[in-house]
């Protein structure tokens, strides 16, 4: 087998052509995996890339705006995990009860992204940040399905905010005690999500 006799490119060279962005995100999501967010530093995400320090703060100056992007693209994804569970559980009710467990099974899949998302590691950001439109617009999701449920008649004529952020709070603390491995028993982050929903069903049913 002939070996080229040319000279290998440096590692930093595949980042010349706009991905060295997305290429620090998924390295920080790695490094979040192993160490937590508090292992994380900019210039380790840089030095496991092999990229110039110059080229690492061209698209990040600090910490801090490295995690604002990785929560940023969770958001994205959560949104669209999110969207994906309504519509194909035919929406109403199902699609409702499927929401809560796409929500878990993101936060299982994603627990990188999970922790920087809700684990308060980043400063409040203006209203117009990258980061909080995909926020606010994850959370849309809910308060959507909240409204949509109740000109059915499927939900009771309640402020919608409140509902959604006590469904939020449930739905969160399992996918919390799940990724931080505090679940005990036979249930699966699924299984008590699912459960969790049929019994929030019955608190805001109409009539109930």
């Amino acid at each position: 087998m002939a070996v080229s006799s040319r000279p290998q490119r440096k590692a930093r060279d595949a980042y010349h052509h706009g991905n060295l962005r997305e290429a620090l995100i998924a390295q920080a999501v790695q490094t979040i995996r192993k160490h937590g967010v508090e292992g994380l530093t900019l210039r380790g995400a840089g030095a496991d890339l092999r990229v110039s320090r110059t080229a690492l703060y061209r698209h990040f100056p600090d910490k801090h705006a490295l995690l604002a992007a990785v929560a940023t693209e969770g958001f994205r994804s959560f949104r669209a995990a999110l969207l994906a569970a309504w519509e194909s559980a035919g929406r109403g009710r199902e699609g409702f009860a499927a929401m809560g467990m796409a929500y878990v099974r993101f936060a299982v899949i994603n627990p990188s992204h999970y922790r920087v998302m809700f684990g308060g590691f980043l400063d409040s950001a203006g209203t117009e940040s990258e980061l909080s439109v995909a926020g606010a617009e994850a959370f849309q999701v809910l308060l959507d399905a909240i409204a949509e449920q109740q000109a059915q008649g499927l939900i009771r004529a309640e402020d919608p905010l409140p509902l959604a952020q006590y469904i939020w709070a449930a739905v969160h603390g399992i996918a919390m005690l799940v990724i931080d491995g505090r679940l005990q028993g036979a249930q699966t982050g699924e299984e008590l999500a699912r459960f969790a929903m049929a019994r929030i069903r019955t608190g805001i049913d109409p009539g109930a």
